[in-house]
């Protein structure tokens, strides 16, 4: 008997420290996604800080994809970009598959795909718009334009929705409109805001029928239009979001209004030749009006 409960003992001790361990790379996976957004984008990283606790990690574990897969193409000029996407990609779809991978933000990612069962649709949309980024450099057509966007912004503004919904089907059918028209927003003006390096680093240019050699008021001005309108129709659906998500969503989009606005007084040449920023005084302004519209119930 005693030989018996000993190795009943042991087989318990065994399970309760594998689940011990795999939950402490859990950790230090999350934790890893974390740094990762909290290290290249101020700004995301403070409107992340905005939601909800029970939410903020799974948002942390989509951005911490969505930058590394972004950085391969646009960073990583003297390496083997295409290579390093493959084995991004072929690693990601093992994660989804096991449930585990040793690359700390794969396994991040994946939980939280499966935790809210994000469609993999979304995913290789979003793969497919960086397959896009590795060779080519001119959006001449409206439709490459807008598939583009979609797979760069609106799909990583979906997955989010369904993080923000818990899963739930009929509250993401409902906000998906909105969300799509966030994202492109933000897309958009991160297009306008970036415009120098963009011309000048990758030799790309994503706005079609525009001449950047030639940017001009009237062109500035149109691409000021569209996003306009895009912010239009998100502006609703940010009231519709839980009251997890909505402190942190509406707090991000008014800092890109308050950044589209700078960018809409700044002389179309010079948007060419430096990158606007929003001073941090401004940001945490932006910050304090938005909570305090979020304390009194104003959202």
């Amino acid at each position: 008997v005693f030989v018996y409960v000993y190795k009943v003992v042991l087989i318990l001790n065994y399970i309760f420290v594998k689940k011990a361990m795999k939950s402490l790379f859990d950790e230090v996976s999350q934790q890893c996604s974390k740094s990762v957004t909290q290290s290249y984008s101020t700004s995301f990283s403070l409107a992340t800080r905005m939601l909800a606790p029970s939410i903020r990690s799974h948002i942390y574990n989509i951005y911490g994809f969505v930058r590394f897969a972004d950085e391969i193409v646009d960073s990583f000029h003297n390496y083997p970009k295409t290579l390093l996407l493959d084995r991004f990609e072929e690693d990601l779809y093992l994660s989804l598959e096991h449930k585990i991978s040793l690359n700390p933000i794969l396994n991040s990612f994946q939980h939280t795909v499966h935790k809210f069962d994000i469609d993999i649709n979304l995913i290789e949309a979003f793969l497919k718009s960086m397959r896009w980024d590795l060779n080519k450099q001119n959006y001449d057509t409206v439709d490459d334009y807008n598939q583009y966007i979609y797979g760069s912004a609106d799909v990583v503004g979906l997955m989010c929705l369904k993080v923000f919904v818990n899963g739930s089907n009929d509250k993401y059918e409902t906000l998906k409109p909105a969300a799509m028209a966030l994202g492109s927003a933000f897309q958009k003006v991160n297009f306008l805001r970036d415009l120098k390096a963009d011309l000048e680093n990758l030799e790309r240019s994503y706005f079609p029928n525009v001449d950047f050699t030639k940017f001009d008021e009237a062109s500035k001005h149109n691409i000021i239009e569209e996003i306009e309108d895009d912010f239009r129709r998100a502006y609703d659906g940010i009231f519709k979001l839980p009251h997890e998500a909505k402190f942190g969503v509406y707090t991000a989009y008014k800092y890109y209004t308050v950044l589209l606005k700078k960018l809409k007084n700044t002389p179309s040449m010079q948007i060419t030749n430096v990158r606007v920023r929003v001073p941090n005084y401004k940001k945490v302004g932006v910050l304090a009006q938005s909570y305090i519209k979020f304390r009194f119930n104003l959202l």
